[in-house]
C-alpha cells in the first residue's frame, strides 16, 4: 500500500530551541556526513547505512537549507547529482548532464509532482506520463557512432563520469552494433542511457562463489552490479552476469515521447523496462504503484520503485530541470520492508569447499509475503561488527527481497541473558579441526572428508552449469545418502531402478528419467567436467580454458603448477589449486571410477578444419577491438584449432590489434609478424565483419531486427563524438 505520511522536504518557520547559527552548524555538519556516504556508495561500493537512512539525512539537509537559501553552499550534495568519478578509470565528460531523480514516498507528494508539472505547462494543456519500473542498479551512457558501441561511462559526478567501455562490451544485452531495420537510415550519433543491473540468480551465484573463495559478499544486487562494472579487469566484468535496461534517449533526431523513446530502444535490439506504461492522471499513476509493487518480486531482478515520466518531449524541454533533478520526472521510493524478531540461536552450515558459514534461527515472523525463520550472518567479522548475540532482538529484512538478512541489533532491547558468539573450533559435521587463513573472512574444515563437503559437492555436481543432471536436486542427494546409496559423484553413475525405487516419492517412471539423466550428464566433456569435480578457484571459464589447453583428463592431471600457471587467465592460485587436487589419492581414485563409469573425459570435439588459416597457429591479442571483448575472441580463435598466447615471440603467426596496442605491436612489426585487426580476424574465421556487432558471447548470430547497413566500425574507441559539446539534445538523466 502507499504511505500517508513521509518526513517533509520543507520547514516553515524555526522549532522551538532552534537557531540559525546551530543549524547551520548542523547543515554542515550534515553535508560532510553526507558526502561521506555518497563515497562508500558511489566509489567503494559499500553502504554503510540503508538508503531510508541516507534518505533521512538529505531530507534533513533540505528542510535546513529550505529555511535559509541564500546561504546554501553551490557544491552541497542537494545541489548536484550524487556520486563520484572512481579512481583507476579514465573520466569522460557527458555532452548532456546525467541527472539523477527526485524521490517521493507517498501519494499527497506524487500529487504535489503532477500539480506542480500542470502548473508550469499553458493552461489546458493535457499532459500524460509513462510509468516504468525503477531498476535497481547503475546508470551508465551509451555512445554510438554510426550505429557502432564507441564509448560507455557511469553517471560518475552527473558532468564526469568513468569510461568503462571495455567492460560494458561484456554485457549480453547490450548491442555492439544498433540492430536497424532494414531501410531505415542508421544514426550518426545516439547516446543510450540506461541501467546496468544484476538478477537476483546471478547475485545468489556471486557471492556463493565469493564465500567459497573466502572473499567478502556483496551486499545486495545493486553493489555486486556496480563492483562488477567497475572492475579494471574487463574478465572480472564478464564473469559477472551483468543485465542492462535501457530508459532514455539522446540524439539529433530526438522522440516526441517517451512512449516513442523506448520503442525506438526496443528497435535498436535494447532490453527495456518491463511493464510500463502511459497515465493520464494522478490515480493512473498511484495505480501503476500499487499494482507493480504487488508484482515486483515475481521479476528477476530489484526494483525498489517507480519512476513517472512527462511523456511529450516538448513538454519536458518547457519544463527543465533544477541544478540537481529534472522537473519532469520524479521516483516514488517503497519503504523498506522490515521486522523485528528474537535471534533464538546461530548455528553453522558448512559448504562445499568447506567454509564455515554461521545462521540466525529466528522466532517466526513475516516479512515480503513470507514467514521468515532464518538469516543469513555472513561470517564471523559481520556479528562482531554489528555486536550480535543469542536472545537479542534484531531488525531484520531481504536482501535482493529473497535472503533474509540481520541488519542491526535492538540494543535497549538486550536481556541479560543475551550470550556472544563464539566460532567454533571444529567442524560441527565431522568434528575436525577448522582453520582460518590470513587474509580471509571465512573459516574452512581441515578433513577433506567431511560429510558436509560431500552432500553440498553432489549438489554442484548435478547442478545445471555442472553436469546438468535433471531431476537430482537437493532432495533427490539428500534422500540418496539418507538411504546410503551414494557417497562420491562416481556412485551416481552406479544406481540401479530398484535402488531408486525404495527412495519415498520415486515411482519406476521418476526413476527411468533420473537414470536417463545420469546417462545423458556422461556426454557433457572436460569443460563441464572439470568444473563439477568442484576444484577450488575453477569455475565455468577456468573449466573451459583448461579443457581447450589439455583436451582430455590424463594431459591435464600430469601438468605441473608451473604450466598451469603460464596459461592466460588462470594464474598461480587456480595451478596451484588444480595441482592439489590432483595429487589427492581420494580425488585420483574419484576420475577413475568416473572414468571407468564412461563419463567422457575429452575436450567436446569442436567443428575445426585442419585447412583453417587459424589451425595450429599461434595468435597474440592486443588493444581494444571495436566489437569483441578479448576473452570472446580469443575462445573463438581456440574453437577454430588456434593457439593462444599472452606474448609475441617469433613463433608467433598473428597479432590481432585494436586501438590502443602497444609493445606487443610494436614488437610484432620488429620481428615482421603478420598483424591483422578486428575485420580481418573476423573475415579469416569465416563470418562477415559487418555484422560482428550481432553476435554474441557463443558466437552465435542472434536473432532479432535485421541487421543495420554494413559498415565499418570506428577506429579507436576514445574519438569522443561529443569532445566538441555542440548539439543540444535533451537533457538525459540516471535512475
Amino acid at each position: 500500500m502507499i504511505e500517508k505520511d513521509t518526513v517533509q522536504y520543507k520547514a516553515a518557520a524555526l522549532q522551538d530551541g532552534e537557531t540559525k547559527e546551530t543549524l547551520l552548524r548542523e547543515a554542515d555538519e550534515l553535508r560532510t556526513l553526507i558526502r561521506h556516504h555518497e563515497y562508500q556508495y558511489y566509489v567503494l561500493d559499500a553502504p554503510e547505512i540503508s538508503d531510508a537512512e541516507y534518505d533521512a539525512l538529505t531530507n534533513r539537509l533540505r528542510s535546513i537549507e529550505a529555511l535559509f537559501p541564500d546561504e546554501v553552499p553551490p557544491d552541497s550534495p542537494t545541489r548536484r547529482p550524487g556520486g563520484y568519478a572512481a579512481p583507476g578509470f579514465t573520466q569522460v565528460k557527458h555532452m548532456v548532464p546525467m541527472l539523477s531523480l527526485g524521490n517521493v514516498y507517498n501519494a499527497g507528494e506524487m500529487g504535489d509532482f503532477d500539480q506542480r508539472v500542470r502548473n508550469a505547462l499553458p493552461a489546458g494543456t493535457e499532459v500524460s506520463y509513462v510509468l516504468e519500473p525503477k531498476i535497481d542498479g547503475l546508470a551508465c551512457s551509451l555512445i554510438y557512432e554510426n550505429g557502432w558501441l564507441v564509448r560507455a561511462a557511469t553517471r560518475g559526478d552527473g558532468e564526469t563520469g568513468e569510461n568503462v567501455t571495455a567492460n560494458v562490451r561484456a554485457i549480453r544485452s547490450i548491442p555492439r552494433r544498433l540492430r536497424v531495420p532494414d531501410g531505415e537510415e542508421v544514426p550518426e550519433l545516439l547516446d543510450v542511457r540506461g541501467e546496468v543491473y544484476m538478477s537476483r540468480d546471478a547475485f545468489l551465484r556471486l557471492n556463493e562463489e565469493r564465500i567459497e573463495a573466502g572473499e567478502t559478499e556483496f551486499a545486495n544486487p545493486r553493489n555486486a552490479a556496480a563492483g562488477s562494472l567497475r572492475q579494471l579487469d574487463p574478465a572480472v566484468t564478464a564473469r559477472r552476469s551483468l543485465s542492462f535496461f535501457a530508459y532514455y534517449l539522446v540524439g539529433p533526431a530526438e522522440p516526441e515521447t517517451q512512449e516513442e523513446c523506448l520503442r525506438t530502444l526496443e528497435k535498436y535490439g535494447f532490453a527495456t523496462p518491463e511493464h510500463w506504461c502511459v497515465a493520464h492522471s494522478k490515480e493512473d499513476i498511484l495505480r501503476f504503484i500499487e499494482e507493480h509493487d504487488r508484482r515486483r518480486r515475481e521479476l528477476a531482478y530489484d526494483t525498489d520503485g517507480a519512476v513517472a515520466k512527462v511523456n511529450a518531449v516538448w513538454q519536458q524541454k518547457l519544463l527543465g530541470a533544477t541544478g540537481k533533478d529534472p522537473r519532469w520526472a520524479i521516483a516514488y521510493k517503497y519503504p523498506p520492508e522490515q521486522a523485528r524478531t528474537k535471534l533464538e540461536d546461530i548455528v553453522i552450515q558448512v559448504g562445499r569447499t568447506g567454509v564455515l558459514t554461521p545462521a540466525a534461527v529466528l522466532a517466526p515472523v513475516k516479512l515480503s509475503g513470507s514467514t521468515v525463520s532464518r538469516a543469513t550472518l555472513h561470517n564471523e567479522d559481520f556479528i562482531i561488527e554489528k555486536d550480535i548475540r543469542i536472545g537479542d532482538t534484531v531488525v531484520i529484512n531481504k536482501a535482493a527481497e529473497i535472503i533474509p538478512e540481520v541488519l542491526s541489533v535492538v540494543k535497549e532491547l538486550r536481556p541479560d541473558t543475551a550470550v556472544p558468539f563464539v566460532m567454533p573450533k571444529e567442524c560441527p559435521e565431522c568434528g575436525w579441526a577448522v582453520t582460518r587463513k590470513e587474509g580471509e573472512a571465512a573459516y574452512r574444515c581441515t578433513n577433506p572428508h567431511c560429510p558436509a563437503l560431500g552432500r553440498e559437492g553432489l549438489i554442484h555436481f548435478a547442478s545445471r552449469d555442472a553436469m546438468d543432471i535433471e531431476g537430482c536436486g537437493p532432495a533427490v542427494i539428500n534422500q540418496l545418502l539418507e538411504a546410503g546409496l551414494v557417497k562420491t559423484p562416481a556412485d551416481l553413475y552406479e544406481l540401479k531402478e530398484e535402488q531408486l525405487m525404495t527412495l519415498e516419492r520415486m515411482g519406476k517412471k521418476s526413476a527411468d528419467n533420473l537414470l536417463r539423466a545420469i546417462e545423458k550428464s556422461k556426454t557433457k566433456g572436460l569443460d563441464k567436467l572439470l568444473f563439477a569435480l568442484g576444484i577450488r578457484h575453477v569455475g565455468a571459464k577456468g573449466g573451459r580454458l583448461l579443457a581447450l589447453q589439455y583436451k582430455n583428463m590424463d594431459a591435464l592431471m600430469a601438468a605441473s603448477a608451473e604450466e598451469l600457471a603460464g596459461i592466460r587467465d588462470i594464474g598461480a592460485v587456480i595451478a596451484e589449486s588444480v595441482v592439489t587436487w590432483f595429487a589427492s589419492p581420494g580425488n585420483r581414485d574419484l576420475v577413475a571410477r568416473l572414468k571407468e563409469a564412461g563419463v567422457d573425459m575429452e575436450m567436446q570435439a569442436q567443428d575445426v578444419n585442419e585447412d583453417h588459416p587459424f589451425y595450429g597457429k599461434t595468435l597474440v591479442f592486443t588493444g581494444t577491438m571495436p566489437t569483441l571483448d578479448r576473452a570472446t575472441a580469443q575462445t573463438m580463435a581456440q574453437d577454430a584449432g588456434a593457439k593462444v598466447s599472452g606474448s609475441v615471440s617469433k613463433k608467433t603467426d598473428f597479432v590481432v590489434a585494436g586501438a590502443e596496442a602497444g609493445s606487443k605491436l610494436e614488437k610484432a612489426r620488429t620481428l615482421g609478424v603478420a598483424v591483422i585487426d578486428e575485420a580481418e580476424f573476423l573475415r579469416l574465421l569465416g563470418q562477415n565483419p559487418s555484422g560482428a556487432g550481432n553476435e554474441n558471447l557463443s558466437g552465435t548470430k542472434a536473432a532479432g531486427l535485421p541487421d543495420a547497413e554494413a559498415g565499418s566500425p570506428p577506429a579507436a574507441e576514445n574519438n569522443d563524438p561529443f569532445a566538441s559539446g555542440e548539439g543540444n539534445l535533451f537533457a538525459g538523466m540516471g535512475e
